[in-house]
Parts: C-alpha cells; structure tokens; sequence
C-alpha cells in the first residue's frame, strides 16, 4: 500500500459523467493530515508514518498527545493513525497529505464503524422469514426453532438470534473515485460508504484492485 488518508463523511449527492450517466457518490472530506513521525526500519523494524487529522483545542488533548503533537511542531488533532505504507520514506514530520494523494480512477477502501441499529429481531438482523399474519398463528416475527430437544439439547454456537445491530468496523473494498477536489479537499467516492454523516473514514489504496 502506498497511498492511505483519514477523512470525514459529508453526505451524498450525484453527479454525472461526460456522456449525462447519473452517478450516486459519497463525499468526504479527506485531509489534511499532518505526518507526526515516520517509522523506519532501522528503528522500529518496519516502514509506516503516524498522522494526525482534524483540529481540535488545547484543552482537549492529554499530556502524552500534546508531547507527541509539539514535538512533531505540528497543531493538536482529534484522530492519530498509523498507516503502513511501502514509500513511507518519502514522507518527513510535518508534511501534510491532502486529498489529491488520490486520483479519478483510483480503486479504494473505505473503513468505518457502521451505523448503530439498537436491539433487533432476527428478521431485521438477519433476514429471516416470518410466520404466517393470521390471527390464529400466534408465531409472527419470532426466529423459528432454536435447535433440537434431545440432540444437543442447547442451542447450537452461531444461531441467528434477537440481539445489538450495527455499530462495528466496516470495509467496502474497490469503491471508485469519481473525483477529487483539491481546493476543498474533497472527494467524491461511487457508491455508499459505511458510517454516518461526520464519522471517521480510513480511505486506503485498494488491496484487490486489479493489478
């Protein structure tokens, strides 16, 4: 990998292309993000750089992240990340990576915690079917059977059960970049990306894009 940003979700809109095709697209806001170290091989064993992302008072950061933050000479920021990237050398502390490290074209990755669901049957959870509407049936939206009586006795590990939906780690892999605003830092991905509007995004160099 050798390109990664840290960006925020704006929202959706659509565009179109040069021939008038619609195309739906997320916005994000991506960068700048401040490089506060880079880690190298002789030092710490492997190739990576630490970045920083969206600003935030001094009052809000704890003592270590303020050291981290004055000693790179750089201003204090909400999110640090470690990217592992193979050109990790060609970065220094202080240098800022904005949007245009990507292109209209590219294949990327998008990595966030999804949107919370609360409590949910196991129709919505996993899309289970229903039982019969008539009144008479008295079975509904419940999960059906949960196993047998005699033989194992218990419910078997991994039945789809009534339980907390949503709000884990997500990745949508070889999502496109439709463009990129440079000005704005700003770029417009096909497609829906996971999370909510103004939650973190990890945009990454896609890892399966076709070589």
């Amino acid at each position: 990998m050798k390109k990664a940003i840290l960006a925020t979700k704006v929202g959706m809109t659509q565009v179109f292309d040069e021939v008038g095709n619609l195309i739906p697209v997320t916005v994000l806001q991506a960068g700048p993000c401040s490089v506060l170290q880079v880690k190298t091989e002789e030092n710490d064993g492997y190739q990576a750089v630490v970045v920083g992302f969206a600003d935030i008072r001094e009052k809000l950061v704890n003592k270590p992240r303020k050291g981290q933050f004055d000693k790179a000479g750089v201003s204090y920021k909400r999110y640090i990340r470690e990217f592992r990237l193979e050109n990790a050398a060609e970065y220094s502390v202080k240098d800022e990576i904005t949007a245009d490290v990507f292109a209209e074209g590219d294949l990327i990755d998008a990595t966030a915690v999804s949107k919370g669901k609360g409590f949910q049957g196991a129709i919505k959870r996993y899309g289970q079917h229903r039982g019969p509407m008539a009144h008479g049936s008295k079975f509904h939206r419940h999960q059906g059977s949960n196993g047998s009586s005699a033989t194992p006795s218990h419910v078997r590990k991994g039945k789809g059960m009534p339980g907390h939906m949503g709000s884990v780690t997500v990745t949508i892999q070889n999502l496109q970049v439709v463009r990129v605003d440079k000005e704005n830092n700003l770029i417009l991905v096909k497609g829906s990306v996971p999370g909510a509007k103004k939650s973190l995004i990890t945009v990454r160099e896609a890892v399966k894009a076709a070589k």
